[in-house]
């Protein structure tokens, strides 16, 4: 039978239909190349041989070479334990079994040399090893075992079947066998030479059995940065083709809409990153491409006005023009902001979402077909097949992670020319997660905060600080300002979660008696109108408390909000009491964000509220929550499947992931198709991945 990587484990020697059974259940290992890519989670060194004379107390695992002597069986409390006396030529020891006895003892050869490895224990006044690894020395000597054992991943159903470490390395010695080492090189000689990389079959021989810890080393790094230059590769390939086959709408010209919004009625100067941002907006609609751009920023660094001066680059085209948001309240937060910029500029807009009524819905409909209306802002709402757009030119998706990729993809649908598209998310993404896992969109970053913005001061009190609390609420109160006070929303526990929150609310109504203050509240469980009436009365200043859940985590914008109080905090993400924190800070007045917990603690839970203290950087806040959380919790489940990487940890290796998409950047710019003799490996391990579930079956 020819060698075939994508063989069925079953036919693997010494496997059979029950392991292999067991194989795809517990590790998902259907082929032999499964089997190759399940990589040690760790390594014991076996470099050093002891003599028993030298064993010391504090030694961990150990290996030694020596003759069995003497076997017994020894009676204990519950049935019997095997005792073999092992000697070298400095000394003897125990090795001790409490199970299996009668196997151990018809298969240990008296007086014969037997290289034994284990963890060393010190009882009765001398060392033993309980249930040691063991091998003939002539065997050792021939084996594929090396100076590093590996050991693989493993559940408790593979070990109480048989299927230990030492069972996994003789399947794996087995594959090398059959194989004879004889993998294609997947890389092109220039760019091993080049990277000074480990061929293939050098590198994946050891990294299942190192022959040194330089060749583990080296073995590692060429198999993390071969997979993600492969991942790279597909992004940016996708991307270029993506450039070269849809063509969008040509945004010719900045006309009147545009120079007069920002000579005329822009509120505020913008920032250099604003301006930058624009530009390269600009350049990609001004271009013969669809526009497909991600567009970063902080809580607050004024994505919004980026967004409707994009939207009025759409209109002065002669384009209708889409604002996508994930909530009702941001969505009419949105229609609420760009509705006063456009009654200045005489543009239609209109909202739609899960309140708008049945005949309102009709005439959106009716002007959106004809043509008069200019901007639609709404929810999943704008997704529905009865909404018809005359030539939609740009749809932007605010908070972009939210939604699913068939969701997305409906809204280019809208047109028989995909409209450009612009996806923003007030959420930084690490670095390294936006090359991985958006590396096929051009990403914009506004990293600058517009001028005047004070910092807001992050503070960690524990609950019996809480009248200190009180009291500091009760001063900013008196100065004019509003609070907010969030409670968790776990779905599992909705139950616990209310009465917390109702619990919290009778405490505060009575520290804080209605005499004297006025407070909302707000949670899952009201209906949509009375949610939005306290809602209301907050904005409006009617009420100076507004006790919530996380409904208001994105979309309330209310600038006289000084201070949040953040309840029970251990039990939030770092992003979301990022973006909580971002509700307060938006008027010109000093901020601040107080954490609220008990004194129990876990070490992540106190991680992420040193860092909210120590810092307001929404990207660094990215980049401590990919540490803690692992880009699968991070991405969420729609995008978690992008980076179900093999041997590269995209945390631990950003290195090699700015190293490979460098160069797969650069091989890609001067041979865009692959098709040059020298990257003919490249073209045909590019090719072989596209045949298998891989990573753009989750990108949108």
């Amino acid at each position: 039978m020819s060698l075939n990587l994508q063989t069925p484990i079953d036919y693997l020697k010494g496997v059979g239909p029950n392991r292999a059974k067991l194989l795809r259940q517990e590790l998902s290992i259907h082929t032999y190349q499964d089997l190759l890519n399940l990589f040690p989670i760790r390594y014991i060194d076996k470099t050093k041989y002891y003599q028993i004379n030298e064993l010391q107390r504090h030694s961990s695992e150990v290996q030694i070479i020596g003759e069995f002597t003497h076997l017994k069986e020894v009676s204990q409390k519950r049935g019997k334990r095997l005792v073999a006396t092992f000697q070298d030529a400095t000394g003897t020891m125990e090795l001790v079994w409490f199970r299996g006895h009668k196997w151990i003892r018809e298969s240990i050869k008296l007086n014969t040399k037997y290289v034994v490895f284990g963890k060393i224990n010190w009882f009765n006044h001398a060392f033993s090893i309980p249930h040691p690894e063991m091998e003939l020395l002539k065997d050792h000597e021939k084996s594929l075992s090396t100076a590093m054992q590996a050991i693989y991943p493993s559940t408790e159903k593979l070990s109480n079947k048989g299927i230990s470490n030492r069972v996994m390395i003789k399947m794996l010695q087995q594959l090398f066998t059959e194989t004879s080492l004889n993998f294609k090189e997947t890389l092109p000689a220039h760019l091993i030479d080049e990277q000074k990389l480990l061929s293939k079959n050098l590198a994946v021989f050891n990294i299942h059995f190192p022959k040194s810890q330089s060749l583990l080393s080296k073995s590692k790094f060429r198999l993390k940065f071969e997979e993600l230059f492969y991942i790279q590769i597909q992004l940016i390939l996708k991307n270029l083709l993506h450039k070269s086959k849809i063509k969008g709408f040509l945004f010719k010209s900045i006309g009147t809409y545009f120079n007069t919004f920002y000579q005329t009625h822009l509120p505020f100067e913008l920032t250099n990153a604003q301006k930058r941002v624009l530009k390269e907006i600009r350049s990609d609609m001004g271009s013969n491409a669809q526009m497909n751009r991600l567009l970063q920023g902080d809580v607050g660094s004024g994505k919004t006005i980026v967004a409707f001066m994009s939207i009025l680059m759409g209109l002065d085209n002669n384009f209708q023009t889409c604002l996508m948001a994930p909530t009702a309240i941001l969505s009419v937060q949105h229609y609420n902001e760009l509705k006063i910029y456009c009654n200045k500029l005489k543009i239609s807009i209109k909202l739609l979402n899960s309140s708008t009524k049945t005949l309102e819905r009709k005439e959106i409909h009716d002007l959106l077909e004809n043509g008069e209306l200019d901007i639609l802002i709404g929810t999943h709402a704008l997704l529905e097949e009865k909404v018809k757009f005359k030539n939609l030119g740009l749809a932007i998706i605010d908070e972009q992670h939210r939604f699913g990729v068939a969701q997305r993809s409906k809204l280019w649908k809208k047109n028989t020319i995909p409209p450009h598209v612009l996806v923003m998310t007030a959420t930084p993404i690490p670095r390294t997660l936006a090359m991985s896992v958006y590396g096929d969109l051009d990403v914009s970053v506004i990293d600058e905060l517009p001028p005047g913005r004070k910092n807001i001061k992050t503070v960690h009190r524990y609950d019996s600080n809480r009248l200190k609390v009180f009291r500091f609420m009760k001063d900013e109160i008196h100065k004019g300002r509003q609070v907010y006070i969030v409670y968790p929303l776990i779905q599992e526990s909705a139950n616990m979660d209310y009465k917390d929150l109702m619990d919290g609310y009778a405490s505060i109504e009575r520290e804080f008696p209605k005499s004297n203050y006025q407070i909302s509240i707000v949670h899952g469980k009201m209906k949509a109108a009375d949610k939005d009436f306290e809602m209301q009365r907050f904005v409006h200043g009617e009420t100076q408390i507004m006790v919530a859940t996380t409904v208001i985590e994105v979309g309330v914008n209310v600038p006289n909000a000084s201070v949040m109080v953040i309840e029970s905090a251990e039990r939030f993400g770092l992003s979301q009491l990022h973006q909580l924190r971002g509700r307060v800070g938006r008027g010109a007045e000093q901020s601040y964000c107080i954490l609220m917990t008990s004194h129990k603690l876990s070490s992540d839970s106190k991680t992420r509220l040193a860092t909210m203290v120590e810092t307001n950087d929404g990207f660094d806040i990215a980049e401590v929550d990919l540490r803690l959380r692992g880009p699968g919790d991070l991405m969420g489940t729609q995008q978690s499947g992008v980076l179900n990487l093999k041997i590269a940890d995209i945390t631990r290796d950003k290195d090699i992931l700015q190293q490979a998409r460098y160069v797969a950047k650069r091989i890609l710019k001067k041979d865009p198709t692959l098709t040059n003799k020298e990257n003919d490996p490249i073209l045909r391990t590019y090719n072989e991945l596209s045949k298998y579930k891989n990573i753009w079956n989750y990108i949108s």
